[in-house]
């Protein structure tokens, strides 16, 4: 045989080769669902426990001077043409005599541009301070460094700009950094990737995630809850995995609000050149003095709030290409005469699939989950919401809170349904909280009825299923049929719309090489099947 004879048979051999592993390898997709249950046994190998950061580490430290900007990330507003840029100045302060900052003290000022040796554009916008106090002695007090929201806008679809933050006339100003715009809402315009992680914490295990979910080089970031877990620690500094059962005795639930600055300090990073959209979890709660809550998340984040008519932090709206994202809020009132659920109502039959054909709802406590924790905690939610996102189409759903990962086939109301939307559970991010690892339907597993409700949001929606095969149960004796795919794992998801019918999801576990996918599926959607109902913005005015 000849050299070319020998090149023809090796090229024979790679096709052949090629064509077994396209086989072997071949990616389901939701058509050929529904899928019966699997669960992945848990990993003896994987680190289930996960310790915190330290404030002596270096990723955490302070390391700028004055009231040079630092913390520094970006947000994406309601649209491609808009985005914003936050960051703090100034050292927080904790102690019994704090003095708060005089936010207007430092202005709010960016400088961007298509060049990064041309920042020719300013934007100027607005800043804040927010403090965290306790009216009982001993408890120390916290108030923040200068927080500036800056929204940039007349920018154009795709492109990369660079930008630079802080106060000219001080001077302090940032290094130069850059982001890249989405692109414009229509059917076949979507960026490569999203990454969705959930209750991310700041534990080795979230530098693990945070690493595997930069090294897919995502174009956006959604976190859906439960941010930095402060509150897992009293004023001074203590922390535990459970607070419940270390501080029993405290006349408030405490928080150590330095942690957020740890937090936001590590993270610039990626969030200084890769969006962030946040929704909050139960951990951002974080009550004070008043009652007050949710201080820290509602000043820290910038949200499109009033860009999508929402008048809370709590829940909004923005396109990304041809999806619209809805950010809901599981822990203010959502019930149907609730502004929230108006709200909902409004933004959803302002939809129009023909420019953004997918539609995909984000929030922190999971409506379908098998395991122990929090099992059916957000029933209430359920009730009041499923119907009105089932009417209008909703594909996918993103989840946290469970600490652990859960996909499920197409479902409404319990009920397989090829129109239902896909669930998925990524409370997997890392923190210091135990992993979920019992599942509801094993034997001596199921709560008690009475234990499930959420404590904050309250009320009581979880009966005994009156259909199928849990039918006068409180929970399964096996694994659910709505319940495709499970595994206790730390990790984080991607996310990427091929085009207006197909996106490819991917999990990723933390204890895997970057490239190995622990889950993956096709998400199809089926406009012809599943019609879905939009009605005129002007029937809710």
């Amino acid at each position: 045989m000849g050299f070319n004879g020998v090149i023809v048979v090796g090229l024979h051999l790679l096709f052949l080769i090629s064509m077994v592993l396209a086989n072997t390898s071949k990616i389901p997709t939701t058509l050929e669902g529904p899928f019966k249950p699997v669960t992945v046994p848990l990993d003896n190998s994987f680190r289930g426990h996960a310790i915190d950061l330290l404030d002596t580490d270096p990723r955490v430290q302070r390391t700028v001077t004055g009231f040079e900007p630092e913390q520094i990330s970006v947000s994406l507003s309601s649209t491609h043409d808009s985005v914003w840029i936050s960051w703090i100045t100034g050292e927080f302060q904790i102690g019994n005599n704090i003095k708060p900052f005089n936010p207007e003290a430092v202005a709010s000022v960016v400088h961007y541009g298509r060049l990064k040796s041309g920042l020719t554009h300013q934007a100027t916008g607005h800043s804040l301070i927010y403090s965290q106090l306790y009216p009982f002695e001993g408890l120390q007090n916290y108030t923040s460094g200068i927080i500036h929201h800056v929204r940039l806008t007349g920018l154009q679809p795709n492109k990369v700009y660079y930008y630079q933050c802080g106060d000219p006339s001080i001077p302090a100003m940032s290094d130069v950094f850059y982001f890249k715009t989405m692109p414009v809402s229509g059917p076949m315009n979507y960026p490569k990737r999203i990454a969705i992680v959930g209750d991310l914490g700041l534990t080795y295990n979230t530098t693990s995630t945070v690493s595997h979910l930069t090294s897919n080089q995502p174009d956006l970031v959604l976190l859906v809850g439960d941010v930095t877990y402060a509150n897992l620690y009293l004023t001074n500094g203590t922390g535990s995995d459970c607070y419940s059962c270390s501080f029993s005795q405290t006349p408030i639930h405490e928080t150590y609000q330095p942690r957020w600055d740890y937090w936001g300090r590590f993270m610039q990073p990626l969030l200084s050149k890769v969006p962030i959209m946040v929704v909050e979890g139960n951990h951002e709660i974080e009550e004070q003095t008043g009652n007050l809550t949710f201080a820290a998340y509602s000043s820290r984040f910038a949200f499109p709030s009033e860009e999508s008519q929402s008048s809370s932090t709590f829940y909004y709206s923005f396109n990304v290409g041809g999806i619209h994202f809805i950010m809901l809020g599981g822990y203010i009132a959502y019930n149907k005469s609730a502004d929230q659920y108006k709200w909902l109502e409004r933004d959803l039959a302002n939809v129009d699939r023909k420019v953004t054909p997918w539609l995909v709802a984000t929030w922190h406590p999971p409506w379908y989950s098998s395991y122990k924790a929090h099992y059916r905690e957000a029933e209430c939610m359920k009730v009041a919401m499923e119907e009105l996102l089932y009417k209008y189409g909703v594909d996918l759903v993103f989840n946290g809170h469970v600490h652990a990962y859960e996909r499920s086939n197409r479902v409404y109301n319990y009920t397989l349904d090829p129109c239902g939307p896909v669930y998925i559970t990524v409370g997997d991010g890392g923190n210091r909280e135990k992993m979920a690892i019992p599942h509801a339907d094993e034997p001596g597993n199921c709560p008690d009825p009475s234990t499930t409700p959420d404590s904050y949001m309250g009320g009581f929606c979880a009966y005994n299923f009156t259909s199928g095969p849990a039918a006068g149960k409180f929970c399964w004796d096996r694994q659910p049929d709505f319940s495709a795919y499970r595994e206790t794992s730390f990790g984080h998801g991607i996310l990427e719309v091929k085009n207006e019918t197909h996106a490819l999801w991917t999990w990723h576990r933390n204890q895997d090489m970057y490239n190995i996918a622990g889950d993956q599926i096709y998400i199809v959607r089926q406009p012809d099947r599943c019609p879905v109902e939009r009605k005129q913005m002007e029937e809710f005015q």
